[in-house]
């Protein structure tokens, strides 16, 4: 890990617009500063998905302030954990990461009842993702 006591997760998708803020947003909230967490995207969007943003307000997390950034190379050899989500070969490989595809469906152009689907298998593999890096001996608050 490039920090022995602060593992780094990744997340990213094709426009860093849904699925990886809304993944990066439940890490934030579950693990606390204990993990540092990015999200990126291939081809982002101008902006955060607004259904999403509705999502995750219901449950109590606020990704307003979220924006959309690309993928970059320096990103992905920064990251302990690697998680992408439809993103593809966009994703470059380095050894010694961990990388994980989460197959999830878009919201994009979903309305929030079909998004809150989404944002609900999000939050339920990143509890998952959650306990494999304590597993790894890592204390993580959540």
């Amino acid at each position: 890990m490039s920090d022995a006591t602060k593992p780094s997760v990744l997340f990213v998708c094709v426009h860093n617009a849904g699925r990886s803020q809304m993944a990066a947003g439940f890490l934030a909230h579950l693990a606390g500063t204990r993990i540092e967490v990015r999200s990126a995207g291939s081809l982002p969007a101008g902006e955060v998905n607004p259904a999403a943003v509705e999502a995750m307000a219901e449950v109590g997390i606020d990704i307003t302030a979220a924006t959309p950034k690309v993928l970059t190379t320096e990103a992905v050899q920064a990251s302990d954990y690697v998680i992408t989500m439809g993103c593809g070969d966009a994703c470059p490989v380095f050894p010694g990461k961990t990388y994980l595809d989460w197959q999830l469906d878009d919201p994009a152009g979903q309305g929030v009842e079909a998004v809150r689907t989404i944002r609900d298998e999000i939050r339920r593999r990143v509890r998952t993702l959650i306990a494999d890096i304590r597993a790894t001996g890592v204390a993580v608050d959540g």
